[in-house]
């Protein structure tokens, strides 16, 4: 994988790395821009972090006096995660990778022009949140005084919502054996011949 960072995406979906579309292509049935994109990201987002955070807050209410100062640094380390967040989806290529920030939106993004079997868009999209926010989540769940690590898995789970997106379309669209790609900022998956 060559990861190539492209800087602040200019809106135009046409300029976004792309090969060519494959014969029999379908459109995932999915928003079209990062205007919609960032909408139902950030809302999905703010939703689970509330109930992520609820929960958080009710383990770890008996040590929360303790360990109080834990919880900015676990904030920082979620902002942090951003970038890496990004490369750990980045890896996922087998070829190049392009990473863009929309900051006005609130999106990171990683495209790539290769397909890629329905489980691995899956586990490419899941891997950062896996990483950053599922298992620092359950760490802190089972050891609540590790505030640092639920505010941490709590900020990152919420964070993904985006990813989380992209794999309900390819889960419930992608008939068994297909392949996806992206082409402008949609996916697309085809049946190999």
């Amino acid at each position: 994988m060559k990861l190539h960072y492209m800087g602040k995406y200019n809106l135009d979906p046409a300029s976004l790395p792309h090969g060519e579309h494959m014969p029999g292509a379908v459109p995932f049935k999915e928003v079209k821009d990062t205007k919609q994109m960032s909408l139902i990201a950030n809302g999905l987002s703010v939703v689970l972090m509330l109930l992520l955070g609820a929960l958080a807050a009710a383990r770890c209410w008996p040590y929360f006096p303790e360990g109080c100062w834990q919880l900015p640094l676990g904030c920082a380390a979620s902002l942090l995660a951003l970038f890496p967040h990004e490369l750990l989806h980045a890896v996922c290529f087998r070829a190049d990778a392009y990473l863009y920030t929309n900051w006005a939106q609130g999106l990171l993004f990683v495209v790539g022009p290769e397909t890629m079997s329905k489980s691995r868009f899956i586990f490419m999209s899941l891997l950062p949140n896996m990483v950053f926010g599922l298992v620092p989540y359950v760490a802190g769940m089972i050891w609540p005084r590790l505030l640092f690590c639920l505010a941490m898995g709590t900020l990152c789970l919420g964070m993904g919502a985006g990813d989380y997106y992209n794999v309900f379309n390819a889960a419930v669209q992608m008939p068994k054996g297909a392949r996806t790609y992206l082409y402008g900022f949609n996916s697309w998956w085809y049946m190999p011949q």
